[in-house]
């Protein structure tokens, strides 16, 4: 079957160029289409007087993707022949994404952000959104913005906890969301089981599929229990291109 399988690093890069190209190599070794980072500035992501509160939100500088890092891990992604996305968290990253990578993925929690959404269509580049913090209203409200813009997004479908019990997945939503807006819908996984995903795609039609990716288990993100390691993974997209 043919479906788009995403592969989000999120934070479990640690700051670490070599782990990070690990990943792209790893995720087209498995069979990904694509190999998704984020960049943000803990900085710009909560004000000082929370900043200087919270030690836990001081650590998550070491989270924080190095810009340096972006052309470096563009130039593996075409030698392995995976596409290159990551997600903006401030406005200055579309533009410093725009060089090097093959899409923007926007977070449920900034659909709010015309002027986001706004910029990253005018690049011209496709659009992936996520709809976990976000109700119907919000869902159309920013394919709207976006088809103003000359973009027709691609939905994921999640629920935004991390991991998300199976029963709560809810992927029924994937139909709802697909009428309401006429785009393609795919789902995005927190639930790291292979039942949900098998059911997204052949029930619900899920064109997409976005998993949150570690290689070995020391990833800054994995402890948390939404992130799948190569090997739990690899069968699944098997699987699902029989």
């Amino acid at each position: 079957m043919d479906v788009n399988f995403i592969a989000e690093v999120s934070s479990n890069h640690s700051k670490d160029l070599d782990r990070s190209l690990k990943f792209v190599e790893r995720a087209a070794e498995i069979g990904f289409d694509s190999v998704k980072f984020q960049l943000f500035k803990v900085d710009k992501l909560f004000a000082p007087e929370v900043l200087n509160k919270s030690k836990e939100l001081q650590r998550r500088k070491n989270w924080e993707l190095p810009l340096d890092f972006i052309p470096i891990i563009s130039e593996r992604c075409k030698q392995k022949k995976i596409q290159f996305a990551c997600t903006p968290f401030y406005i200055e990253a579309v533009k410093e994404l725009e060089p090097y990578i093959d899409f923007y993925k926007i977070a449920s929690y900034e659909l709010l952000w015309d002027d986001l959404l706004i910029s990253c269509a005018q690049t011209g580049k496709p659009i992936v959104i996520s709809t976990g913090m976000a109700n119907l209203n919000e869902i159309k409200h920013a394919v709207e913005v976006l088809h103003l813009n000359n973009c027709n997004p691609t939905i994921l479908h999640c629920t935004s906890a991390y991991p998300s019990p199976y029963e709560e997945a809810n992927l029924s939503a994937i139909k709802t969301i697909r009428k309401l807006t006429n785009c393609e819908v795919g789902w995005s996984d927190h639930t790291v089981n292979p039942g949900v995903i098998h059911r997204a795609v052949n029930k619900w039609e899920a064109k997409v599929i976005e998993i949150h990716l570690d290689l070995e288990g020391k990833g800054e993100e994995y402890n948390t229990g939404h992130c799948w390691l190569p090997d739990e993974i690899s069968p699944v997209i098997q699987q699902v291109r029989q």
